[in-house]
């Protein structure tokens, strides 16, 4: 479980969300069986999914966020509801690629030239959907531009993921900071120069562990959020408003998978029957596997209209 804050500012000028999602990450890491890269980036778009989903309304509201490109690793997708549950798979976890010039893992290079698509289902007769070219492929610069330019909404965004020497997840986490109608023009100027001299979020995380201190899960975010914004001026400084779960957590079931058997149609199914006797459905985002036998194809075939 990874506990995220979601934070006004006095001014009443911008909101924030930020979480730590260290062991989210290394659970989705240790289902795909990812290479570094590929946990960076599948962290990194878990991370944001997740966040994105607490701004939802509804716990029932979902949405879908998918970095596909031509680069190695496909693409990554990661699924959000309004109850902080994350889902997610990157298509090819074994991909790999060197390290850019400046030492670190090319998650932008791993996907590639390609889009950045957000569905978004909250109940409405048709889910929107905003979708952008990639804009370097690392995953916070596209999504600031994503929210800036299909959502027009001002908006940074900060994710990290830090590797350690045994590929194990060191620490991860994000934040998003979104502007409100009629903030002040100092809340502007405080915020840029902010995010300007901002360190990686990896790297706050890690400070705040050294401190030594035994914080709960609530008090490391509590932190997280304060070190961020530290020396912004007083009348800029953001208050919690409220603390939330996001949680790994996938829905599938074997009732599902039925549901996907006859979405297949009846030619398909038949083919199945006739050819194979059985089927072997696996889940993208959790790996589980559902086997059916020529029986239970033959019944789901009946009720096919």
């Amino acid at each position: 479980m990874s506990k995220s804050i979601i934070a006004l500012d006095r001014s009443g000028s911008y909101r924030v969300y930020a979480t730590i999602t260290t062991d989210l990450v290394a659970k989705a890491a240790e289902i795909h069986g990812t290479t570094p890269l590929t946990t960076a980036g599948l962290g990194r778009v878990l991370t944001a999914a997740g966040l994105m989903g607490i701004m939802m309304k509804n716990p029932e509201d979902k949405l879908t966020v998918s970095f596909k490109g031509d680069g190695p690793a496909g693409q990554i997708l990661a699924t959000a509801y309004g109850t902080g549950n994350v889902k997610g798979y990157v298509a090819n976890p074994g991909a790999d690629l060197p390290l850019t010039d400046a030492g670190k893992l090319d998650v932008g290079g791993s996907l590639g030239v390609g889009e950045l698509s957000v569905i978004r289902d909250i109940g409405l007769k048709e889910p929107y959907m905003g979708t952008i070219a990639l804009v370097s492929g690392e995953i916070a610069d596209d999504l600031t531009a994503y929210f800036y330019i299909s959502e027009q909404q001002n908006t940074s965004v900060a994710l990290g993921v830090r590797i350690e020497r045994d590929f194990s997840v060191g620490a991860a986490g994000g934040i998003i900071i979104q502007m409100l109608p009629d903030a002040e023009d100092g809340s502007i100027t405080a915020l840029e120069e902010m995010i300007a001299e901002m360190k990686p979020v990896t790297t706050i995380i890690g400070e705040i562990a050294a401190e030594g201190k035994p914080y709960t899960e609530e008090g490391m975010v509590r932190r997280f959020l304060e070190k961020v914004f530290e020396g912004m001026p007083d009348e800029y400084t953001p208050t919690e408003l409220e603390m939330r779960d996001i949680n790994w957590y996938c829905d599938c079931s074997r009732e599902r998978m039925e549901k996907a058997l006859m979405a297949i149609g009846r030619r398909d199914l038949e083919e199945i029957i006739r050819e194979d006797g059985k089927a072997e459905l696996q889940c993208q985002f959790c790996l589980s596997k559902y086997n059916f036998t020529g029986e239970e194809l033959e019944s789901i075939l009946r009720e096919i209209s």
